[in-house]
């Protein structure tokens, strides 16, 4: 219906209404009209007339959603009434000298439960007879909080919705057995797989946003027990900066179960390293180096270079960023390799950076088994090329990103990204610029890692493969790794190995499991095949030792290593002599001079 003739309607109807309710109340009082003169009703009932609809489009109540309507819909009829009413009764007082105050009560009462009705029976109708041809389905909502009143009224009102909420669970006793808008509580997270059988439950909504990893990985594990759908609410924040809806939801994801919380960070510590400065990522198309980008975008540098060897994976990350800030700061993609030292030397000294992330690197544990020395020549002398030349253009802050596989490596990979620590350390006893390295366990989507693999395993119908049943790892996430480098760099005073409290290592074949059961797969379905330990791999990562790590952390949950004096001479003997090496000695040797050192001495630096 348009707007003109809704609002046609309403006036229509508000004025059969006004004029009926105080005829009606003139009968109630005095049958024969023997008391009231005809004067003195017509007087009174175009009043009531006039001033209704001046007070109908002063509180608009011509132009209200009334399908929506609540209590302040509720609250706007009281007003516009009662202002009607009294109106009139200001009117017949000063042409007939007198008030008739029960004939008027009688008509606002009149006015309340007509007026007021007509527009909450429509609200009454559309939510219960006018229905989409969409079928429902039921939801059972967890949580009875702030969020989740929210997402039933907005999924009662929806009439477009596939879900109907049929039942709550909350954990506090103070709400059991209490009606949210028509829908119960019913029990608490223990009961989620009793409820959904006995509901015929088809989608589990998790509506606390506040919850800690921790808590929804608890929640998650009785959700996992039946065959619904998992999804989860958004952050309040965000339906109220208007970024998503109520009503869009999201999957539980795999970053969800990891069980920790992401650190928080020292936001005005990282604003002034980064804001207004040039800023270089090498390895910028890669999946850590891309979310690096990202990042630092968000804190206004002046200049942001893109650097890295594969053009399209630059070009990606280039126009995504310049789609969203290219008038807020200069974006300048650059193709670079970190194995040529001239050209490296050439983009530093050209853009002259103030602070350089450097992402580029092999980490690909079997493939550089097979190919030791690329991994040497991309991350020891690819590093050794860009951190020199960081030192002779005088960069305020280099930090590379390391590895957990880089503490007490049994592989190349692990074993070239501890001699990087050792080159960036070496480095910096006699330079301006201050060189820190930041390690951290795996990165949960990032390439290479096992989510992905996984996914097309799932997708190929199974089996997803694990190495061994008790292999664990610690896990992070992309944003949450990229967040670290900033604000390893903001802390930097040179020297240092930051390190992330990752909280507890993660079973690989857990992992699995979840990854199987998110997808909407049973384990019965899939399967699960243990493949055996691959060339390289260790059973158990380490990030620090127990006695290498200081009780209290230099920032919340973030530590830092500072390594003991290393034998150099042996790094440039590696440098200058691999080519002339087999593939069997490089391995040997490398990870005979990473483990050279295995002391790692922990300190908190003020």
């Amino acid at each position: 219906m348009g707007y003109s003739k809704r609002v046609s309607l309403l006036m229509g109807m508000d004025s059969f209404i006004v004029l009926f309710s105080i005829f009606i109340g003139y009968y109630i009082l005095n049958p024969y009209f023997s008391i009231y003169s005809l004067e003195m009703i017509i007087i009174s009932s175009l009043t009531l007339l006039i001033s209704h609809h001046v007070f109908a489009f002063i509180y608009r109540l011509y132009h209200k959603a009334w399908e929506y309507a609540s209590v302040g819909e509720l609250v706007a009829i009281v007003k516009a009434i009662t202002f009607s009413v009294g109106t009139a009764a200001i009117v017949q007082f000063l042409v007939i000298g007198n008030t008739y105050v029960r004939v008027l009560f009688i008509t606002w009462l009149l006015h309340m439960c007509l007026i007021g009705g007509s527009r909450f029976s429509w609200r009454m109708v559309r939510g219960r007879f006018i229905k989409s041809n969409i079928e429902t389905k039921n939801a059972l909502i967890v949580g009875a909080g702030s969020a989740g009143t929210m997402l039933v009224r907005q999924l009662l009102k929806n009439n477009d919705s596939e879900l109907k909420p049929v039942a709550f669970v909350d954990d506090d006793i103070a709400k059991q057995k209490l009606q949210i808008y028509g829908v119960t509580v019913l029990g608490k997270t223990k009961d989620i797989s009793v409820l959904v059988e006995k509901k015929e439950i088809d989608h589990i909504i998790i509506a606390i946003p506040s919850l800690n990893k921790h808590e929804i990985q608890k929640i998650y594990q009785e959700c996992s027990k039946t065959n619904a759908q998992i999804k989860i609410m958004p952050m309040i924040e965000d339906i109220i900066t208007g970024k998503v809806s109520v009503n869009q939801f999201r999957d539980v994801q795999v970053e969800d179960l990891l069980g920790r919380d992401p650190v928080e960070l020292d936001i005005q510590s990282i604003s002034k390293e980064l804001n207004g400065k040039t800023v270089l990522v090498t390895g910028a198309g890669g999946s850590i180096g891309s979310e690096i980008c990202r990042q630092v975008s968000k804190f206004k540098p002046q200049k942001i270079l893109l650097l890295g060897h594969g053009e399209n994976s630059i070009y990606s990350i280039d126009m995504e960023l310049k789609n969203q800030y290219k008038d807020e700061f200069e974006i300048i993609p650059i193709i670079a390799d970190i194995q040529d030292r001239h050209r490296i030397f050439n983009v530093i000294d050209k853009h002259r950076p103030d602070v350089i992330y450097h992402a580029a690197a092999h980490k690909h544990v079997p493939l550089m088994e097979y190919n030791p020395k690329e991994a040497v020549k991309n991350n020891v002398i690819g590093t050794k090329n860009v951190a020199e030349a960081a030192d002779t253009f005088s960069v305020s802050t280099f930090v590379l990103i390391s590895s957990d596989k880089a503490v007490n490596p049994t592989n190349v990979m692990g074993s070239t990204k501890r001699i990087a620590e050792m080159v960036i350390q070496e480095l910096g006893k006699h330079s301006h610029t201050k060189f820190v390295a930041v390690r951290f366990g795996n990165v949960l989507g990032s390439r290479g890692s096992v989510i992905p693999l996984f996914k097309k395993q799932i997708q190929a119908g199974g089996p997803v493969t694990v190495t061994h049943p008790e292999m664990t790892r610690y896990f992070m996430t992309i944003p949450e790794a990229s967040r670290l480098v900033m604000q390893a760099g903001a802390l930097a005073l040179g020297g240092e190995i930051f390190v992330l409290d990752m909280g507890e290592p993660v079973k690989i074949v857990d992992l699995a499991k979840n990854l199987i059961r998110l997808s909407g797969y049973a384990e019965e379905e899939i399967g699960i095949k243990f493949a055996g330990i691959r060339p390289g791999e260790k059973m158990f990562e380490e990030l620090l030792g127990e006695n290498e790590v200081n009780s209290e952390a230099l920032f919340p949950k973030i530590f830092i290593g500072k390594s003991v004096k290393v034998d150099y001479s042996k790094v440039q003997t590696l440098i200058e002599n691999y080519t002339n090496y087999d593939t069997d000695y490089i391995k040997n040797y490398v990870i005979g001079l990473a483990n050279s050192n295995k002391e790692l001495l922990v300190e908190n630096v003020n």
